[in-house]
């Protein structure tokens, strides 16, 4: 698999992305990897790689990247009070759905030169405080982002500009949003007001309650993680994004007999 760290050109500045996909004289289909609050870290990258070696062009950007360079934060940042989780919350409070909205389509444009990208639909997925961002994008970019996932996404309905509850009815791809059933970003009056808003919409896809699991539970190195509801979100993306981006079977099989993986 090939990796690279590359900046890509937004109107505000350069964007650092991190980029793997594999090695292969095969275009693949784009996914943009959407950070949580927590920003860029090796656990991050590591799930990135594992889209990348399943068949996928992935890019995982600093969304951070308006607030410089310095926004990669230590272990302690998952500490609350502590000083790395502060400097981490001056950035992210300033944080909005429509400049990111902006950088999702730099991202497009950049996609759209790279030689080893498949052209067409592109997949989205957000975690934490970008699970918004990934539908909100679906939005946005109807005719391009044909599958959208946002997993333990935060504040999914507010009064914030562009909140993905007020498009969803401009959505023309798929969408999977993963709720925890403890996660006080994202209530569960929220999340049924959610899931009344979907319905109304007719909008493809699915809203899924996590029972007995804590926000941030598909992450490793969390404290709450668990590895079954982690595994369930993998195969919720191994089931949606071969046929949403346009190829008949998940891309790790192309070389493969299909008998040999069951």
């Amino acid at each position: 698999m090939i990796e690279k760290n590359l900046g890509i050109t937004t109107k505000d500045g350069e964007m650092e992305t991190f980029i793997c996909h594999p090695e292969r004289n095969r275009r693949s289909p784009a996914v943009f990897f959407l950070m949580d609050a927590y920003g860029i870290r090796e656990e991050l990258k590591d799930m990135a790689r594992r889209l990348g070696t399943v068949g996928y062009y992935v890019l995982l950007p600093n969304l951070y990247y308006r607030a410089g360079r310095d926004t990669i934060y230590g272990p302690d940042v998952q500490e609350e009070g502590s000083a790395e989780h502060s400097r981490m919350r001056a950035v992210r409070t300033k944080m909005t759905i429509p400049p990111v909205m902006d950088d999702i389509g730099a991202m497009l444009t950049f996609v759209e030169r790279q030689n080893e990208v498949k052209r067409g639909a592109v997949g989205c997925h957000g975690y934490c405080m970008s699970g918004p961002y990934a539908l909100a994008a679906a939005a946005r970019y109807p005719d391009r982002i044909a599958a959208a996932a946002s997993f333990y996404g935060t504040w999914l309905v507010s009064e914030a500009e562009e909140s993905p509850h007020l498009s969803l009815g401009k959505v023309k791809g798929e969408l999977y949003i993963a709720c925890a059933e403890h996660d006080k970003l994202a209530p569960l009056p929220m999340v049924e007001e959610l899931g009344t808003l979907f319905a109304r919409a007719d909008t493809a896809g699915e809203i899924e309650l996590y029972p007995r699991v804590h926000h941030g539970f598909a992450f490793p190195q969390r404290w709450c993680y668990d590895k079954p509801a982690c595994g369930k979100t993998l195969g919720a993306v191994d089931r949606t994004l071969p046929t949403t981006l346009g190829v008949s079977r998940s891309p790790m099989d192309f070389d493969r007999p299909r008998e040999k993986l069951l």
